[in-house]
């Protein structure tokens, strides 16, 4: 089976609630067995910046899903948790996004893996350098570590570890 890596992304409160529910939804799909999880990383928006911070993880899984059917396993998780496409880049109660799907590089109408902006994404790529730091990415035949080493100083002031308030 091979192994997948999944972007959760929220900014819409309950922030964390909605990563944990998500995590959650994952955890009983059929054909999908989430294997770790990163720690969860707080990070300003991009694009659209008049919206709150996000919350931000990535988890690594073995499925038995194509790569289209997994994508309509995101988007069903993502509507159930209220997900509303308006504004690009907007806010959103959760984002999903399929990073990497085993070693295959996936160029459809519909998804795009290795997910087209990783690379430039400081949420997509620390979390995923704590689970996989060595991973040779196909697209760019670099190392989780070489693509974060390539980030500019300014993403990564502006992302961190969640502390949740207490």
């Amino acid at each position: 089976m091979p192994i997948v890596y999944i972007a959760l992304g929220t900014n819409l409160e309950p922030r964390a609630a909605h990563l944990d529910k998500a995590l959650e939804l994952f955890h009983s799909l059929s054909g999908v067995e989430v294997k770790r999880v990163s720690s969860i990383y707080e990070s300003k928006p991009v694009g659209y910046l008049d919206q709150p911070n996000f919350l931000n993880l990535v988890f690594e899984a073995e499925t038995e899903l194509l790569p289209l059917d997994l994508l309509d396993s995101c988007q069903t998780i993502e509507q159930e948790l209220g997900r509303v496409r308006t504004i690009r880049f907007g806010p959103r109660t959760l984002d999903v996004d399929i990073v990497l799907y085993g070693v295959e590089s996936i160029d459809e109408e519909r998804l795009t893996v290795p997910h087209p902006r990783m690379q430039e994404r400081s949420f997509v790529l620390l979390p995923l350098q704590e689970l996989n730091p060595e991973y040779v990415v196909p697209e760019w035949n670099k190392t989780v570590n070489e693509l974060v080493a390539e980030l500019p100083a300014k993403d990564l002031e502006e992302i961190w570890k969640y502390a949740p308030e207490s």
